[in-house]
Formats: structure tokens, sequence, C-alpha cells
């Protein structure tokens, strides 16, 4: 990103967003959405990034603003854009892909809203051609109140515009949910009361399953336990359904 481009990304604060109509595909129908439809009478968060189905952006940055979503919408937030200069068919791809469905992808094709927002960098050296700059915003009403710029140096940085930074900024008292994952297998009762457990508290998870995502010898390596479920909050392994019944009356 140029001195250029960072000088006008900060004057962007307080002013309103572009005004683009972005070509997207909906139920295989062609549909355009104006920046009005996307920002008016909202308080959104937009993160915008260089690629999709590129590494950081695939592993770390799309995957935390999804898993934080409700978290967001509980301290006043009523959407999460992710932009990026690449096609809507990409987009929508990328976003099956990651599973992410409580984030609306944007294709800003043509490079129009991100170079009015002074964000728009050439990556020729990758192939890539002009791209986004990786940054994060929160916008009131079509206006920008507060823009996470990722620091201008070589290569991709991503230090400041992940989703945990932009929610302390809204809160820096809001209560994160836990990261959980249950490793289950097809036909085991134990793992139905354990899912059914998490499910009856409001505790999202994800599921691995044996002989789909991972083998009986991956459980053994992982929690030193051969049975399923075996049930992990924030890294730590819970144990069991009885396990987890127990952990879940102080939870």
């Amino acid at each position: 990103m140029t001195n250029s481009s960072s000088v006008q990304s900060a004057a962007m604060l307080g002013q309103k967003v572009p005004n683009v109509n972005f070509r997207v595909r909906e139920n295989d129908e062609w549909v355009t959405l104006s920046s009005d439809d996307l920002f008016a009478n909202k308080t959104v968060v937009l993160f915008s990034l260089p690629g999709a189905f590129t590494p950081t952006c695939s592993s770390t940055h799309l995957p935390r603003y999804n898993e934080l979503a409700s978290t967001f919408a509980s301290n006043g937030v009523d959407s999460i854009i992710c932009m990026s200069v690449n096609d809507t068919f990409v987009m929508n791809a990328w976003k099956q892909d990651q599973e992410a469905s409580n984030i609306t992808v944007i294709p800003d094709g043509n490079g129009e809203f991100t170079d009015g927002m002074g964000m728009l960098v050439g990556k020729e050296d990758l192939g890539f051609g002009k791209r986004s700059w990786r940054y994060s915003m929160l916008v009131k009403n079509g206006v920008v109140e507060k823009m996470f710029i990722e620091p201008d140096q070589p290569g991709d940085p991503f230090e400041v515009s992940d989703a945990d930074t932009m929610l302390d900024y809204i809160n820096p008292n809001a209560k994160k949910p836990s990261s959980v994952a249950v490793i289950t297998k097809p036909g085991c009762p134990f793992c139905v009361k354990a899912k059914a457990m998490l499910a009856d508290k409001g505790i999202a998870y994800e599921e691995i399953v044996l002989g789909k995502d991972a083998t009986s010898v991956s459980v053994k390596a992982i929690s030193g336990n051969g049975t399923v479920p075996q049930v992990f909050f924030d890294g730590k392994n819970i144990g069991g359904s009885d396990d987890l019944e127990v952990f879940l009356q102080d939870f």
C-alpha cells in the first residue's frame, strides 16, 4: 500500500462509503446490490482481504469472523461483510467451502469499492493483478466510524484487521464463545448425548467424525483416550459424555 493510499483511507473516517453496485449470484440468478443495500440504516463490520482461497484468508481471517458472528450480533452488529476483488462465483464457492454461513461475501470484481476506499494495491508480483489491501472497518448507516488497516510493509501482514481486534473495539468486555470440538463416530449413542447437551446449552461446536475426518488413531493421539465422544473446550480435553455433563453443570 502506498502512502497516498494510507492518507486517503484515513480521510475516509467519518465519510460515506463509496457508492458502488455489486453484481452477485443468488440462487443461480444475477442480482445487483448497491452500497445502500449493504450499509444503509445498519451497523456493519466489513473486512477485506487479498483473495478467496488464499492461506491466511481461509485459515484465520474469515473463519474467526464467522465464529464470532453471534457475539458481534449481540453487540449491535447487523451484518458482517467479507469483500475481495474476486468474482461472485469464486466468492460463493469459497463461502460454501468454508461453511461460513454467518458471513455475507461481496465480490468487488472491478475493484471500484476498494479503489474508492483507497485500498486497491498491485499484486502483480504474485500474478494477482490489482487486489485489496487487508483491512477491516466499522460502518454505521453507511458512514465509516473505525478502520483497522494492516501496516504498510512487504507481503501480506495480518496484525490488526482480525475479528478479535474489531470486537474488542466495539465492546472490550464482550464475552467470546469457547472454541469447542467433538470427536464422534456414526451410531454412537454417547456421541448423540454429548451433542444434545451442547445444543441445550446453546454452545456451537465443530464435529469431527471418525471414518470421515479422522481415525481412532487420531483420537488416541489427540486425547490419549481411544473412546468417543471426546469433547474439547478451548484446547482442553473435557472427556466423554459423562465428563461433559459434569463440566456443563458450572458452565
